[in-house]
């Protein structure tokens, strides 16, 4: 054994409640977890579903930006079988497309056809329709209540109509568009009704890609169609609009209302939201930061033996990063379990780290600024309806409020 590597840590079992929340903090049973060291080995659920004896879990900051950022010693690319070459296996026909399973080359030539769309530029075109969208939801929200469920009235129908909107989803679609796109990602569903959701989501990219390969419009699929024409297979046209949808839905409406649900809880918190766009930014950037709805990204396989923190872990093991851990980590940042929007957020993962950093982060920081600026100058008087301890959160993949009722 090499002098300072640990070549058996102990499997540790974790809690079944560790990945849940208390409020918009981690449960007291990850805190727990942590004890024992930024990188520990797990049994219990997580390990099952891989098919594994033990997955680490990787919980400080520093070993979580390390793991992130090293995509020559890990993949994302799910391995089906352990006779497979790790890291060698063909991307299953159900995920062509899809950025997070891939790795370079294949990942590089996909994430550049996509890049153009998600400049400076093509955001501030995108900033009129957005700040409509916004206004129309605030509005909506009005005439409703109060009281009246923010969640369900504002952060849902606005984080699928700006990904609509960036996408070219024509406006007649959109509604059961979405629709299908949240029970998909439902888990309190059954797998049949999901499934079914799933069929008709599909069968609806089909034909929109059919018909933008015929007359591609000024959205998004349409400039990759006509950018990069047969260089981009249909199918891998799907993986990526499959992605994106999946991945930007959900997640851009539940940190909606996880940050109004947040800033409700400190109102002392708010006031730099409207002193500029250079302090809110700074609000958002925190937000992220100590909410970290998305509590982990695809697990990361090793493809080789490395040494991290201390521990040897080896070919085909399976390392979790917790981004919620990492994020409240005092290695980033002090009093790292306290909201502080006066900090600088410095260099947080809540958008990933790496080449699978997430590509439509400029966006989603421009909607939040905007969505979280707009409620607090129409409604100056915003407070929850009901008592923090009534409020429930979402059974999805990401962490959010399933209803947020407010009044003003």
């Amino acid at each position: 054994m090499d002098d300072g590597i640990d070549e058996g840590a102990p499997i540790v079992q974790p809690t079944a409640n560790y990945m849940m929340r208390t409020h918009c903090d981690p449960h007291e049973d990850m805190f727990a977890l942590r004890a024992y060291g930024p990188l520990v080995r797990i049994g219990g659920d997580a390990a099952t579903q891989l098919r594994v004896d033990y997955v680490w879990q990787a919980m400080g900051y520093d070993v979580v930006r390390r793991i992130l950022g090293d995509h020559e010693n890990f993949t994302t690319r799910p391995r089906w079988s352990s006779a497979q070459s790790i890291g060698e296996e063909p991307v299953p026909p159900n995920l062509v497309g899809q950025l997070s399973v891939y790795d370079p080359p294949e990942h590089t030539r996909l994430r550049g056809m996509l890049t153009s769309e998600f400049t400076a530029r093509r955001i501030r075109r995108l900033e009129p329709a957005m700040q409509e969208l916004i206004e129309d939801r605030i509005d909506e929200m009005v005439a409703e209540g109060p009281p009246a469920d923010i969640q369900a009235l504002f952060a849902d129908p606005l984080g699928g109509g700006v990904l609509c909107e960036l996408l070219g989803i024509p406006r007649d679609d959109r509604i059961e568009f979405i629709r299908r796109v949240r029970q998909n990602v439902d888990l309190s569903r059954g797998f049949r009704a999901r499934a079914a959701d799933s069929a008709a989501f599909n069968r609806y990219l089909n034909g929109l890609i059919v018909r933008q390969r015929k007359d591609p419009d000024e959205g998004f699929i349409g400039m990759l169609v006509r950018e990069h024409g047969e260089d981009v297979t249909d199918e891998e046209l799907k993986g990526v609009l499959t992605a994106l949808i999946l991945g930007g839905v959900e997640t851009v409406a539940g940190m909606i209302g996880f940050g109004v649900l947040a800033l409700l809880d400190h109102p002392d918190q708010r006031q730099l939201l409207l002193a500029g766009r250079e302090e809110a930014d700074r609000v958002v950037g925190e937000l992220m930061r100590f909410l970290s709805p998305v509590q982990q990204p695809n697990p990361r396989l090793a493809v080789r033996d490395v040494v991290i923190d201390g521990h040897r872990i080896k070919a085909g093991d399976y390392v979790l990063c917790s981004i919620l851990m990492a994020n409240r980590d005092e290695a980033l940042t002090p009093n790292a379990n306290v909201l502080d929007v006066s900090r600088d957020g410095g260099s947080h993962v809540g958008f990933g780290h790496g080449i699978h950093y997430c590509i439509g982060a400029a966006i989603a920081r421009t909607l939040l600024r905007m969505a979280y600026q707009s409620l607090w100058r129409r409604l100056p008087g915003l407070r929850l309806a009901v008592s923090a301890e009534e409020v429930k959160f979402r059974n999805a993949f990401i962490d959010c409020p399933d209803q947020l009722p407010v009044t003003w």
